[in-house]
């Protein structure tokens, strides 16, 4: 017993000397599959509530529900190019988290960037959006939010970027999908 306390120990030391490494998951939707990798030492807090949907399933059966096309935002002064999905039934919410801003995290919206969508700071819970092509607007100081926080990147797409571009080209009204693409599952790798 004293072993597997000492090995629990040291176990805990190295890894906390260490940081933590990267985490992937795969996005399993009714278009064909994205792959992310999540950077919990950037970004812990973000990451920590990520997965929470994702070990408890509640993700299942979510959808991507929202795109921001050229065509889609021409009215608007700042433009982003985005998909929005994870939208889970209210019931199943966790607690708002932290905002960690791209400031606090080094991390930024590029092609590819996964980050927590928000209205006010400190309000992300479950829905997320992934970025196409470089959009530093999003960042901490950037003119998408009016309160210049930006958003909470936290990993990227490393497989499935023709998956975000063809969910993008979904027929929408106002952002929102006519037909949302079904998010089947999301495991970790």
């Amino acid at each position: 017993m004293k072993r597997s306390l000492i090995f629990s120990i040291l176990s805990f030391l190295v890894f906390a000397c260490h940081g933590q490494e990267a985490v992937q998951c795969n996005i399993k939707t009714s278009m064909g599959d994205i792959s992310i990798e999540l950077y919990p030492e950037e970004a812990p807090l973000t990451v920590k509530n990520f997965l929470l949907y994702v070990d408890n399933a509640l993700y299942d059966q979510s959808s991507f529900f929202r795109v921001c096309t050229p065509e889609n935002e021409a009215d608007r002064k700042i433009k982003i190019e985005v998909i929005q999905g994870g939208g889970v039934p209210e019931e199943n919410l966790f607690d708002p988290i932290a905002i960690e801003t791209t400031k606090t995290t080094g991390l930024k919206h590029q092609d590819g960037t996964i980050s927590m969508a928000r209205g006010e700071p400190n309000t992300a819970q479950s829905s997320f959006f992934i970025c196409i092509n470089d959009q530093p607007e999003l960042d901490f100081g950037g003119k998408r939010n009016p309160d210049g926080q930006g958003f909470a990147a936290f990993g990227k797409v490393i497989r499935g970027m023709e998956t975000v571009k063809l969910i993008q080209q979904q027929e929408d009204k106002g952002q929102y999908m006519i037909e949302p693409v079904i998010i089947l599952s999301i495991k970790r790798i």
